[in-house]
């Protein structure tokens, strides 16, 4: 028997990650306690989704369980450590402005429970290859500092700068804003590395844009295009805080994030960091998603401007991907903003204007 073991599997990436190594012929064991409807409200509970992977995928098992459960995760590894091949470590507290909320719970989530799994691995099966969902928000507001130039729908980086083609793995993490959701991410993601560097683990921490894609359980405070598309279908209204909405964010879809991790657990390395997105392949800036939108639903949104912008946020972010594509050549993004959009709204939208389905 072969086990890929997933931390927030109901999530998107998460579920992704499921679906992919469980076509491949694996076992699945999950773990996900869903903390995404504590932190956001019922309408971002991913229990629909863990639901749907119970009731579609035969080689998923499903644990309730909180990744800062010392005693039982543990009881999880040594259940399946000798029939481990790889783990996928997706779950967060994955908002900016939730996290200044409840610190304590941030911190212990994304830290403690990083560092919960990192010992179990290295403890039970220290030869597996671990995986870890990390963030761009590592480099806090640093980003913030290139030189930018205001377009009619965009911010823009100069054609001449060394990150024109996206902002590469070499942008210092210290000394910025990170706000308090990026600082601990940024401490998860050092001990990701660590633990690849002292004990020699097989860890990476992919360093993501905007993670997203069909399964997202979008809202206000986590789930840029998912939400949006939400509000597009809804009618809901949409606040963009700050920079006159023509932030930048690279996107990419949760299906082109998995496979990422497939090509690493097929030839994993120690104490790797990858910045991951859309890349020049696939971006936006906020107002260019909302005419999107508009054009796939067929009416104009419901939406305002904020002066406010979120702190620590970035006014542009492209992924530059080209560490990932020099180390695993064969794969490269297959899905763009539009294509992105499209399938977000074609997965949703009876959910979306109709009563949730009993699965």
């Amino acid at each position: 028997m072969s086990v890929a073991l997933v931390t927030g599997s109901a999530g998107l990436i998460g579920s992704e990650a499921v679906e992919f190594f469980a076509d491949l012929g694996m076992d699945v064991v999950g773990i996900d306690n869903d903390m995404r409807g504590e932190f956001f409200g019922e309408e971002a509970s991913t229990e629909w989704n863990r639901k749907r992977l119970e009731r579609e995928v035969g080689r998923y098992r499903h644990y309730r369980v909180d990744i800062r459960d010392e005693d039982a995760i543990n009881d999880i590894y040594r259940k399946y450590a000798d029939d481990l091949e790889v783990i996928i470590h997706t779950a967060a507290q994955p908002s900016h402005d939730w996290a200044k909320k409840d610190p304590m719970t941030d911190f212990t989530v994304n830290a403690n429970g990083t560092l919960v799994l990192l010992e179990a691995t290295r403890e039970h099966c220290p030869d597996v290859p671990f995986i870890f969902t990390s963030t761009n928000k590592v480099y806090g507001d640093r980003p913030n500092s290139l030189p930018l130039a205001e377009k009619e729908t965009r911010w823009e980086i100069e054609s001449s700068h060394k990150y024109s083609e996206g902002i590469s793995e070499s942008m210092s993490i210290d000394q910025s804003m990170h706000s308090l959701f990026g600082s601990s991410k940024a401490a998860a993601d050092i001990l990701v590395q660590e633990y690849g560097r002292y004990f020699d683990l097989k860890t990476a921490s992919f360093r993501g844009g905007c993670l997203t894609g069909p399964s997202h359980s979008g809202t206000q405070l986590h789930g840029f295009l998912s939400y949006l598309m939400k509000c597009a279908v809804t009618g809901e209204h949409y606040t963009i805080f700050g920079y006159k909405g023509k932030q930048v964010r690279d996107n990419i879809h949760s299906a082109d994030l998995v496979a990422a991790f497939h090509e690493f657990y097929k030839d994993p390395r120690s104490a790797e960091v990858y910045n991951i997105g859309g890349g020049r392949q696939s971006h936006c800036s906020m107002l260019e998603a909302i005419r999107m939108c508009e054009d796939i639903v067929g009416r104009e949104m419901n939406y305002s401007l904020s002066d406010d912008h979120r702190q620590g946020d970035h006014i542009w972010y492209v992924s530059d991907l080209s560490k990932f594509k020099a180390h695993y050549p064969d794969w490269d993004i297959t899905y763009d903003v539009p294509e992105i959009l499209q399938e977000i709204y074609e997965f949703n939208v009876n959910r979306w204007t109709e009563a949730a389905p009993e699965y």
